[in-house]
């Protein structure tokens, strides 16, 4: 019992900056893209920060680490504030995806950095950055899917002719069931595994050729 609760505390040291800076990462551009595109209410709701206090849910934070499903503060937007609510909306919605594959790969390019140039990396901190690399990546993949209300639900509502997507915005009220079903059981990893996989392969060529 005491060697379970050893591994799940260091789990936690390990995995909180980069859980952490994932959801920080990720709120933060919702709200910029969504500030610079006309809306302010991102700036209004004090979410114009990179201080983790403004994004992170403790309770989801929790979460992630007890049954690997958690949640961040979500950033609040009204599309009428947009000069072109529909594609803005999409603009939004890429943003906090495409900003934890930036950090990902900002964080193998320096960790990449410090093996080549020589400086003392200790296993805490070798590992520390890996889940900073892996825990961008799922961020990405898992708020892509077309799940409401994640990011990916967004994208695919907008692209919709508009009965259509009126019709899906009803899923929403059985989103929590959806996500449920996907993380009890192993469908998720057969999104997840692949699509890491091939990302990570992608990133570490990029870093290959440049380094």
């Amino acid at each position: 019992m005491f060697d379970d609760f050893g591994g799940f505390l260091m789990n936690l040291i390990a995995g909180l900056p980069g859980i952490v800076i994932a959801m920080v990462i990720h709120e933060y551009s919702h709200a910029r893209v969504a500030y610079a595109l006309g809306d302010f209410t991102p700036r209004l709701q004090g979410r114009l920060t990179l201080n983790p206090a403004a994004h992170v849910d403790p309770i989801g934070l929790l979460m992630l680490f007890v049954v690997h499903f958690g949640w961040a503060k979500p950033v609040q937007i009204n599309p009428m504030n947009f000069s072109n609510p529909r594609r803005d909306d999409i603009l939004v919605s890429l943003a906090g995806p495409a900003s934890n594959l930036i950090m990902s790969f900002v964080a193998l390019v320096a960790l990449t950095l410090m093996i080549k140039f020589g400086l003392p990396i200790s296993d805490g901190v070798f590992v520390v950055f890996k889940l900073i690399i892996i825990y961008n990546i799922n961020f990405a993949i898992f708020n892509m899917l077309p799940i409401p209300p994640l990011d990916g639900s967004h994208i695919l509502r907008n692209l919709l002719p508009y009965e259509l997507a009126r019709r899906y915005e009803e899923l929403e009220r059985y989103s929590f069931i959806f996500l449920i079903i996907i993380i009890a059981t192993p469908i998720l990893s057969y999104v997840f595994l692949p699509l890491q996989r091939f990302i990570f392969g992608i990133f570490n060529s990029i870093v290959g050729i440049l380094l």
